[in-house]
């Protein structure tokens, strides 16, 4: 059974790279049936956070991504990491080290000197030395002195390195904590990992887990490294780029199935399909139409994709989502009009649930017209026409083809075009120069307030 698995490190919040690393995990295994894990590499003490935990927790279920088994966490698994190291000294493949944080760093210095790569020496590796007193020994590993290893990397390809390149790596801290590499290889072992997909920053960690993986006796999983996600201008991804945490996407007003949506298409393709559901996804994914170059981060690109899912997104759920926003922009939505039908009219002109809710303000509370706008539109020959469509609006049934009516009626009367008096009856009513058909909204926000907000914004007509 294919059984792959996320592993993120609590130092920070879940991030795009990271996201789309859980998605391929977890699409990889869905299409195949298999399992998908979760995993929290907590073992950096100094950085780990219980808020960056839960912050890759909640991204993760907001998202969708749902796992199989866990999360595990490696800070309660010492004990087997140190259980594995032990065997591996007792099998000769491992042994203390007590060398100080003084005299490595003098061995690298007199390396560099050299003009040598800074690498562990192996002074300890078969030293017959008596333990200095009083310190405590990390474990390392002993690599291979001669061979290579190679593995196909379902991504890359055959990648071989020679050993000779690898020098002996600590697999345990002298607090018993298990480096990233070892402590890698122990969850993936004992978690009958069979597909490990993850960023091409470990590309160079891979050949060291391979010679653990072998001296411990354990089947490779299969590798598949996906390379990296960069900005449009080809460097390398940061919040500069728009590239935020994906609670922050939440948080603004992105959809859950469209962030999605977007995550798939960086760095993966099927055929030219841009949008498409989670089920569409993981029946056709596969590791072979991951690109092999870096992915570019395209905001713009992904505004575009959530416009297309909010354009036929449910309107009440949509109103649930648009209303934290309202409140907190002051506005009462129980004296206004209904917030479901509301969005229905505003959200094929938006991108965000964030840009509906601003959009929406205007239905729910007056906005002050800018200067600007009113010296544009508000004159003395067009007050008298607008005096008496408010007169007419006073009368007729309210509803959006009598308001329509009525307008025309005005503008006929007057010989006006209908922008002549649609624009500063726009701008009274809403305080914006642009909004919806101004039926539609007039319609909405209804008599009694439409008609005190004409009354007010008349007062500043030039006589």
């Amino acid at each position: 059974m294919v059984r792959t698995r996320f592993a993120p490190s609590p130092t920070g919040y879940l991030h795009i790279g990271g996201a789309r690393t859980a998605l391929f995990c977890w699409a990889y295994a869905r299409r195949h049936g298999g399992k998908f894990i979760l995993r929290i590499e907590d073992t950096d003490l100094e950085r780990s956070t219980e808020v960056s935990r839960q912050a890759i927790l909640d991204s993760m279920q907001w998202l969708g991504i749902n796992w199989d088994e866990g999360p595990f966490y490696q800070m309660q698994r010492l004990d087997r990491y140190r259980e594995v190291a032990q065997r591996l000294i007792r099998d000769g493949k491992a042994y203390y080290c007590y060398a100080s944080k003084h005299e490595l760093d003098a061995m690298r210095e007199a390396q560099r000197a050299r003009g040598e790569k800074p690498r562990y020496d192996g002074r300890w590796r078969d030293s017959t030395e008596a333990p200095p007193a009083g310190v405590k020994p990390v474990v390392r590993f002993k690599t291979p002195a001669e061979g290579e290893v190679a593995f196909d990397d379902l991504v890359k390809g055959r990648i071989v390195v020679s050993n000779a390149e690898l020098d002996d790596l600590v697999i345990l801290r002298a607090d018993g904590v298990p480096t990233y590499n070892f402590g890698v290889v122990v969850d993936d072992l004992d978690m009958n990992i069979t597909h490990v997909i993850r960023g091409d920053d470990h590309v160079n960690n891979t050949p060291r887990q391979v010679n653990i993986f072998r001296a411990l006796g354990g089947e490779l999983p299969a590798f598949a490294h996906v390379p990296m996600i960069l900005g449009a201008d080809g460097e390398r991804l940061s919040k500069r780029h728009g590239a935020v945490s994906v609670t922050q996407y939440r948080d603004s007003g992105y959809l859950p199935e469209a962030t999605l949506n977007y995550l798939a298409r960086l760095g993966w393709s099927h055929g030219d399909e841009e949008i498409f559901t989670m089920p569409q996804m993981v029946g056709w994914f596969d590791l072979a139409h991951i690109s092999k170059s870096p992915a570019r981060f395209n905001p713009e690109k992904l505004a575009w994709i959530n416009q297309q899912y909010l354009k036929t997104a449910d309107d009440a759920r949509l109103a649930e989502l648009a209303r934290p926003f309202l409140a907190a922009d002051g506005c009462d939505l129980d004296r206004g009009p209904d917030l479901a039908s509301v969005v229905s009219l505003l959200k094929e002109r938006v991108s965000t649930v964030e840009e509906l809710a601003d959009a929406a303000v205007y239905f729910y509370r007056p906005l002050t017209p800018s200067e600007a706008l009113r010296a544009q539109h508000y004159t003395a020959e067009i007050r008298t026409p607008l005096v008496q469509l408010r007169d007419s609006l006073q009368t007729i049934a309210w509803t959006r083809d009598e308001i329509n009516a009525t307008l025309k009626s005005v503008v006929a009367q007057h010989k006006l075009k209908l922008p002549r008096i649609a624009m500063p009856l726009r701008v009274m009513v809403t305080g914006e120069p642009q909004t919806p058909s101004i039926d539609a909204v007039l319609a909405l926000i209804g008599r009694d307030e439409v008609l005190h907000r004409m009354n007010s914004q008349l007062e500043l007509f030039p006589q």
